[in-house]
Order: C-alpha cells, then sequence, then structure tokens
C-alpha cells in the first residue's frame, strides 16, 4: 500500500484499515507462533502499512486543530 493511496481516505476509513491490520497482525503472530506462517514477508508488510496509516491518522489531526 501507498501512502498515496492513503491521502483521499477520510479519518474513518483509515480507522478502520487500522483495526482490519491489526488483527491480520495478531492472525499472522499467530500462525508465525504455530509454525504454519510460509511467508514471513508478510508480517514486515502488514507491520510497515499499519505505520503508514497511523502517520496519515496523525496528520490529519494536526491538519484539523
Amino acid at each position: 500500500m501507498k501512502a498515496e493511496e492513503l491521502k483521499g481516505k477520510s479519518t474513518d476509513e483509515l480507522t478502520k484499515m487500522l483495526v482490519e491490520m491489526r488483527k491480520e497482525q495478531f492472525n499472522l503472530r499467530f500462525q508465525q507462533s504455530g509454525g504454519q506462517l510460509e511467508n514471513t514477508a508478510q508480517m514486515r508488510k502488514v507491520r510497515r502499512d499499519i505505520a503508514r496509516v497511523k502517520t496519515m491518522l496523525t496528520q490529519q489531526q494536526k491538519e484539523a486543530a
């Protein structure tokens, strides 16, 4: 996911995406601990996407203030 894709989204949409990504991250961690995770790069991708969404949320909050 690119930061450009997130710029057009509203705060509610970003918050919803953040919740979904956190659930995905939890599931990936659960799979990894059980030895079932085959694509370990997915963990890194989800973690970075979460950071991008949180960054966009922070920027929107600063612009609103």
